[in-house]
């Protein structure tokens, strides 16, 4: 009897920026018209991307947790 122990692949949103909050932390307005609270991942701080209200960006959002990443400006 074999385990996989597989985690879980985050689901992939696109959205825009609706408010720019402290510490690299925003609002998004996802597809569907609700407003997620989202943090900006590891290496977009450590490369210095700028994100501005009303960018078009790529969210990642855990399956276990209410918790999104932002991981890509489109």
């Amino acid at each position: 009897m074999t385990e996989t122990n597989e985690t879980p692949t985050p689901n992939k949103i696109t959205g825009t920026v609706v408010e720019s909050l402290p510490n690299t932390e925003f609002k998004v307005q996802i597809e569907d018209g609700s407003i997620m609270h989202v943090y900006m991942s590891g290496k977009m701080k450590f490369n210095r991307i700028r994100v501005l209200v009303g960018d078009k960006v790529e969210i990642e959002v855990n399956p276990y947790e209410g918790k999104s990443r932002l991981t890509r400006r489109l």
